[in-house]
């Protein structure tokens, strides 16, 4: 990870550090393990408490493993990160002092995929036998390891790297280990090779099990403003483009229960699943995650005498709502309160004749 490419990861670095401002805990529970995070505008979802499972994978330079493991059907939501060291804080260039490994947070669907699938696939990307070492990155911080969270966790893991053993003539040096802390790395990191196609990766990405859909930025593209306000009615651009707000309980996808896919009516990038829809009570869509995490970003909005997230789209910038914390526990506690006007609602029967064919898969 360090090879070739030191001074722009230094400049870059740098100036992630003066914008994010230093680190924060996040709101989980007293009995949880300290998991620590560089600040950022973005929410990030609590899976302590939901229906899905947690599992913590070393792998060396994370940047790939993370870009390995979104791309496969039953990953819910991954992060990257460093784990397991000597101290409860740490950052990119404090690695060598304090002996936190690079690190994958997974969070995955145990009713589309189980732990002994991830743990497979996770063994086929790296070379257990190495020590300290992955592809062209040597040091401590490059070492392989499962850091589970569940206890009964802790013997499918032995159990699957047992039987890799076998396929070895060199004895297996990856930790297996409970997780004792983990911080959230710098954005920098966060998606690297979605933001980077072409960035440095020592896992081959040409073969994925299990792919998963991906909605691709080069698809989509930003009409000009003259293009804009002529297909839009007159709400509808001044909630995308002037940040305006509709009216709750108002609006045509509030109760809308149907199955299909929520595009940017900017763009028509895909956003949202209805799958992922819940009636929260307040007279807007709301949706507990959109269908890919990378296709919204956020804003800090200090508008109305409050802090708030803002939630706007990749492609567009498309002005579509904001984020809460207040969403369903058992699916992460997010809850994207969004504005119908920013969205165009695809039913299923029709995703294959508009282009949205791909996805048909991920709605039911």
């Amino acid at each position: 990870m360090e090879i070739g490419r030191n001074k722009v990861i230094t400049i870059l670095l740098i100036l992630a550090i003066f914008v994010s401002g230093g680190i924060y805990l996040t709101g989980r529970g007293d009995d949880e393990k300290n998991i620590v995070m560089a600040e950022s505008n973005a929410l990030v979802p609590n899976y302590s408490q939901s229906r899905y499972k947690e599992i913590y994978l070393a792998g060396g330079c994370f940047w790939g493993v993370q870009a390995y493991f979104d791309r496969i059907n039953g990953i819910e939501y991954t992060n990257v990160g460093y784990a397991n060291g000597n101290t409860e804080i740490t950052n990119y260039y404090d690695l060598k002092e304090t002996n936190h490994v690079e690190a994958l947070y997974l969070v995955y669907d145990k009713d589309i995929i189980n732990l002994e699938t991830i743990l497979e696939y996770y063994y086929s990307v790296i070379d257990p036998t190495l020590l300290n070492q992955q592809g062209n990155d040597i040091g401590p911080q490059y070492r392989t390891g499962i850091y589970y969270v569940n206890e009964e966790d802790k013997e499918i893991i032995q159990a699957v790297t047992d039987s890799e053993a076998k396929k070895y003539s060199k004895p297996i040096v990856t930790e297996i280990q409970k997780l004792e802390n983990y911080v959230i790395a710098e954005d920098f990191h966060q998606d690297y090779l979605a933001k980077n196609p072409l960035g440095y990766c020592h896992i081959d990405l040409s073969n994925i099990p299990a792919e998963r859909p991906v909605v691709y930025y080069s698809d989509y593209k930003k009409p000009s403003i003259e293009d804009i306000k002529a297909k839009l009615t007159s709400l509808q651009y001044s909630i995308t483009q002037e940040d305006s707000t509709e009216t709750a309980f108002e609006n045509p996808y509030w109760n809308n229960d149907e199955e299909g896919i929520y595009v940017d009516i900017v763009t028509g990038e895909p956003l949202f699943l209805s799958k992922h829809k819940y009636d929260s009570g307040s007279g807007w869509p709301s949706f507990t995650r959109p269908i890919q995490w990378n296709v919204l970003t956020n804003v800090k909005d200090d508008s109305l005498g409050m802090i708030r997230v803002e939630v706007r789209s990749r492609v567009g910038d498309t002005h579509l709502g904001h984020v809460f914390e207040d969403g369903p526990l058992a699916e992460g506690g997010l809850r994207f309160c969004i504005n119908s006007g920013a969205l165009e609602f695809i039913h299923i029967e029709d995703m294959e004749k508009r282009g949205y064919g791909q996805f048909m898969e991920l709605v039911r």
